[in-house]
């Protein structure tokens, strides 16, 4: 061995002359790492929902939300047109941005080395080998490293948190109701709420990421209601509610809540319980406290009048938000009290009157006048409103049932499922039988076969009512919380089969013939059942109840108006604002879109916003 010191020391580093240097061929060689080591992001790109959960918990700001080619915004899967963008001048490898994926999209791998001069190059957006496979070598000794180019064999970190990720608890919390032997004796409210430590640990699951929000029709400020909830802020979640929502009292207890099925929670647990945490809320101001929790609103008159024909939902948004615009709005109802569908088409076990009426004063006491018992083109006709308003806004729900016109329909024992609510809602007597068939999948059938099943239990002390359809289970148009609460009251329910006639005997109806329903839709969507005629089943039943969809009374539009108006089916047409083409007439709720409560507000607030804009149009045009 040389000793220290030696002049000869100097030579020795000349064996290495010749050998490939090290120090470069270092990061392209595969070398074992620890498997606590991350590195560079993967993202399954169709997994991802761009939520951007990711960017709001980075401690390094180091992601930001872009837009993609190719990627498109999904509202009713919760799902944006954004992904995450990584800048690694920023990124710590933390984790947490992995940890709070709902969709367990998001990913570490265990590479870290990138070679580049360049700092734009430091800024990728993830993807993985199932999104980009060009991009991944193959599990060889030597790669490209880079951003975006990793070993195909990596497993790098992936959150192991399951349900309790981002230490959220990804069960809901469970919402007591009435037992089905309990429920099924009356009419009271099936639903209990939320308690107070129920709805604070509910609210504490939610991401604010603001998915839910797009999926809503009305686009509701969901993310700043359940903040308020969580801080016990009631008043200031109301403010956040009536933003866009007059009906809160409502919609907290029959909104069909398509936010939760685009609930960024649901990917990995529960959906966080939107419509209940509404409703928990609103419960927690009473009426006489509304102008204090929502404040007196200062409006400037316009000097303008609007005339609203119809006091449900659409109607009755559109008149809460036209009076804070400055404009005098004067509501005209048929009927002897307002709601429209929502008085006298939903079971009061599912919304209790109290709650509907609770709503309705607020809007009349910031100035809101309703007319009842008064038919527009009978008591008034539209071209007098016309005269005496500077806008009109039809908003009128779908009144009349639809009947399946098979024979036998018209006996006197066959009803409309519309009908029989609304004499259900006037306390009207109704004569049930002891054994009943309602025709129909969806919820206006669940909500007729689950009221008569509470007149029978009070007459006759047990339940017999048979629902049947054409769809099977699995494409229903009823809300599955409603099947299974309908089955759990002794409702028998027979999808999947087609009534071809009412069997009449002695003047007395036996049942229902039905033949197997093959399928429901042809190939491009329409509605076209196709039968197998050989798969017979005969229900029995003394009582008949078609469920099966219904129409608007377009009789207040005399034919004159008719002509001049634009018709896609049977809707009327109208631009975004929901004016038709009649400038000073506009429609929203039932006969522009789908029969559901916050679609109608959705209609009633755009339309009372594209009034404004008619009224407050230069004078030239």
């Amino acid at each position: 061995m040389m000793s220290k010191g030696s002049v000869l020391g100097p030579f020795v580093s000349l064996k290495y002359l010749f050998e490939k240097p090290r120090t470069v061929a270092y990061p392209y060689q595969r070398r074992e790492i620890s498997p606590r080591y991350r590195g560079f992001h993967k993202n399954d790109l169709e997994k991802c929902i761009g939520c951007g959960n990711c960017a709001d918990i980075c401690p390094c700001d180091a992601i930001e939300m872009v837009k993609l080619p190719g990627i498109e915004a999904d509202p009713k899967r919760g799902s944006t047109d954004e992904r995450p963008q990584i800048n690694y001048g920023r990124c710590t490898y933390c984790g947490l941005c992995v940890d709070v994926c709902p969709t367990g999209s998001l990913s570490l791998s265990q590479d870290f080395i990138h070679n580049d001069v360049t700092p734009e190059s430091f800024v990728a957006v993830p993807r993985d080998e199932k999104a980009a496979p060009e991009l991944f070598d193959a599990d060889t000794d030597d790669f490209t490293a880079s951003l975006i180019h990793r070993r195909k064999s990596d497993a790098g970190y992936k959150s192991e948190l399951a349900f309790t990720f981002a230490h959220l608890d990804g069960h809901a919390k469970e919402m007591e109701v009435v037992p089905p032997e309990e429920r099924v004796r009356s009419f009271v409210e099936m639903v209990r709420g939320f308690t107070r430590e129920q709805a604070i640990a509910e609210a504490s699951r939610c991401f604010e990421c603001q998915v839910c929000e797009e999926a809503c029709p009305a686009h509701m400020n969901i993310a700043d209601y359940i903040r308020d909830i969580w801080a016990e802020d009631y008043h200031q979640a109301a403010r956040d509610i009536y933003k866009t929502n007059p009906l809160p009292e409502v919609c907290g207890r029959v909104c069909t809540h398509n936010c939760e099925k685009a609930c960024a929670m649901s990917h990995r647990g529960d959906p966080v319980s939107i419509r209940w945490l509404k409703r928990y809320a609103m419960d927690q101001i009473p009426l006489a406290d509304y102008e204090k929790a929502l404040g007196t609103p200062i409006v400037k008159p316009t000097g303008k009048k609007v005339a609203i024909v119809g006091a449900g939902p659409s109607g009755l948004a559109a008149a809460y938000y036209l009076t804070l615009m400055g404009y005098k709005v004067t509501v005209f109802e048929e009927k002897e009290k307002p709601g429209g569908m929502m008085r006298y088409g939903i079971p009061e076990y599912r919304l209790p009157y109290p709650a509907l009426d609770k709503d309705i004063a607020y809007i009349e006491k910031v100035g809101v006048e309703i007319r009842c018992n008064t038919r527009v083109g009978k008591d008034i006709t539209l071209d007098e409103l016309h005269r005496d308003y500077d806008a009109v806004f039809v908003g009128i729900g779908l009144q009349r049932g639809r009947s399946t016109r098979i024979p036998g329909t018209d006996h006197s024992n066959v009803f409309q499922a519309i009908t029989l609510l609304r004499a259900i809602t006037r306390g009207e007597e109704i004569t049930v039988t002891d054994k009943i068939v309602v025709i129909g999948g969806g919820n206006v059938a669940m909500d007729i076969s689950r009221s008569l099943a509470r007149l029978q239990m009070n007459k006759y002390g047990k339940v017999d009512v048979t629902v049947t359809c054409l769809e099977t289970e699995e494409i229903m148009p009823a809300d599955p919380e409603e099947i299974a609460e309908a089955r759990e009251e002794g409702i028998r329910i027979i999808p999947g089969r087609s009534p071809v006639r009412i069997e009449i005997a002695d003047d007395e109806i036996v049942g229902v013939h039905t033949v197997c329903c093959v399928s429901v839709f042809d190939d491009q969507h329409r509605f076209n059942p196709q039968v197998d005629e050989a798969d017979k089943l005969f229900i029995p039943g003394t009582m008949v109840v078609e469920a099966i969809g219904q129409s608007a009374d377009d009789s207040l539009l005399p034919d004159e108006l008719k002509q001049q108006l634009e018709f896609a089916g049977r809707r009327v047409k109208v631009n975004e604002y929901y004016q038709s083409s009649i400038p000073w007439l506009f429609f929203g709720g039932d006969f522009v879109k789908g029969p559901d409560v916050i679609t109608g507000i959705a209609t009633g607030h755009q339309a009372a916003r594209g009034i404004d804009g008619y009224l407050n149009r230069p004078a030239e045009e």
